[in-house]
């Protein structure tokens, strides 16, 4: 267990976008956070030299650190899926002087968190049946698309990764198969990712645009100049104002609920689904709308054991730096 001179935990969620870094004081078999710090990722040259900036204000002795990645990790190192940059373990403790650094898939980070989560974190989507137990599964859009499942032992959870986001893009309506169309002539394999995640809002408006199926608004294309597609979206989406805008996400919730809903049979996660990432969240109503519910549920002679699986939405945006803090902790105290 960590000693008195050094009961620091560093941990990071490392997203496509922003990078999340925090330090963790160890209260006997407990993680206070005592600092935590946002970065831009693409404003620097790599994981190391956001961990020099911050470490460099901060002179903690860190025992033990863990950091979660977007992308397939193979003896310690990772190379993020909408990163140019990788991530090395060994380079990171030589440099920094750590005893123990571990690399995850970012969503088994954000899976090992959520047993360290409080109710109040969550939102219920479906409370499926009462007795509900058995393997999880977390499905994760942001800026891609991330899943991971949760082995259930019969005494307590294995967490696993897999790139289940870059599978194929499964339509299940006529309008679903000209969205599959439609991004073929642009990337030819067409992931899951390509619809399910941020890059897929965007997908799903040009394809309504283009293909002539929504009228673009003045007022949205203008705004489109200047900020943020996908904000842009969202609030036109949300005030009313635009009905191409409001198709987009409809069209999103849908093709979220199906792919929720497969993950859960690959995984047979009777124990839940637990929707991560930073959309569903900042989409919530949409979400426990009667559209992604359709999507979820709809799944012909096993409908209802769908109807039977909790669905939860992850309200705390910490889960996967939590769930790297833990990961972190438990490798020291086992080493």
């Amino acid at each position: 267990m960590p000693t008195a001179t050094s009961p620091y935990i560093l941990a990071g969620d490392i997203g496509g976008t922003k990078s999340n870094i925090a330090t963790f004081r160890v209260v006997g078999c407990e993680l206070l956070l005592v600092r935590n710090q946002r970065y831009t990722s693409t404003s620097y040259a790599g994981l190391n030299a956001i961990l020099r900036k911050y470490l460099a204000e901060d002179e903690r002795p860190i025992l033990a650190a863990c950091f979660g990645i977007p992308g397939p990790v193979h003896n310690g190192r990772a190379k993020p899926t909408n990163l140019t940059w990788g991530v090395d373990a060994a380079e990171i403790s030589g440099e920094f002087d750590i005893p123990h650094v571990a690399v995850l898939n970012d969503l088994e980070a954000n899976a090992y968190g959520i047993p360290h989560l409080k109710d109040s974190d969550f939102a219920v989507v479906q409370k499926g049946a009462p007795d509900a137990s058995g393997n999880r599964c977390v499905v994760s859009p942001g800026t891609g698309l991330g899943e991971a499942g949760m082995y259930w032992d019969g005494k307590r959870y294995h967490v696993w990764a897999c790139e289940g986001g870059h599978a194929d893009f499964g339509p299940r309506s006529p309008l679903e198969i000209a969205l599959l169309e439609f991004l073929m002539k642009q990337f030819g394999h067409v992931s899951t990712e390509r619809v399910v995640s941020g890059m897929g809002i965007e997908n799903i408006y040009k394809f309504l645009r283009e293909t002539g199926r929504g009228k673009e608004l003045p007022a949205v294309a203008a705004e489109m100049k200047k900020n943020d597609p996908n904000r842009v979206i969202s609030k036109f989406a949300d005030s009313g104002d635009c009905p191409m805008c409001v198709q987009t996400l409809e069209i999103f919730a849908g093709c979220l609920g199906a792919e929720a809903s497969n993950m859960a049979l690959k995984t047979m996660a009777s124990g839940g689904v637990y929707l991560g990432g930073g959309i569903p969240a900042k989409m919530l109503q949409r979400i426990q709308s009667v559209g992604f519910l359709h999507a979820f549920n709809d799944k012909g002679r096993l409908s209802s054991i769908m109807e039977s699986t909790p669905v939860m939405v992850i309200l705390n945006d910490q889960a996967a730096l939590i769930g790297a803090g833990y990961y972190a902790l438990e490798g020291a105290a086992a080493s």
